[in-house]
């Protein structure tokens, strides 16, 4: 996050020099606010969203969740602009709609094993999330810390996050584990 930060401000103090030493001027503190509140939403709670969404969801869930944005952009344009479409846009927006509702309503389901795996973020005491703390806690808050899996073995509706990254036999090809 620091340094998708650190190029944020860099790049943005090189396009002010860069656009001083064209005679161009600031513009008022009302467009300034404007620009920074569009950049703030736009970029930066988009950038951290996505990182959050890569680690609970995978890289391919969080590409097709994100992917859908311009459609967003669309609809928007489409509703307060009165913006035109064409046949293209309706049937790529249909196409969209279907891979979403299709990864939504995935049930995938099947006995699966979790293999050891020591590693922090988020998390509930539930089946995945079965250790003890060094103090009172019941574990149905939402709570952060480093803690160590144990080798599991069981079958439940899933879909691939971070606790289900595993092998399956019908694969053509086998993936390589990842490290969290």
């Amino acid at each position: 996050m620091f340094i998708a930060g650190a190029k944020g401000l860099f790049s943005g103090f090189v396009s002010i020099v860069i656009a001083l030493n064209w005679g161009l001027s600031l513009p008022d503190w009302l467009t300034i606010s404007h620009a920074l509140l569009v950049g703030f939403i736009g970029y930066g709670a988009s950038l951290v969203l996505f990182i959050i969404a890569l680690r609970g969801l995978g890289s391919g869930r969080t590409g097709a969740y994100f992917s859908t944005a311009p459609f967003i952009g669309a609809v928007i344009a489409i509703l307060f602009f009165h913006e035109s479409t064409s046949l293209a846009f309706w049937i790529a927006s249909a196409l969209m709609i279907l891979g979403v509702w299709l990864h939504l309503n995935e049930q995938h389901e099947h006995l699966h094993t979790h293999e050891a795996l020591s590693h922090s973020h988020s998390h509930i005491h539930d089946e995945h999330h079965q250790h003890t703390h060094d103090f009172q806690w019941d574990g149905k808050e939402p709570h952060t810390h480093h803690h160590i899996h144990e080798i599991i073995q069981h079958s439940h509706v899933h879909y691939p996050d971070i606790h289900h990254r595993h092998d399956h036999p019908n694969k053509p090809f086998k993936e390589k584990p990842r490290q969290d």
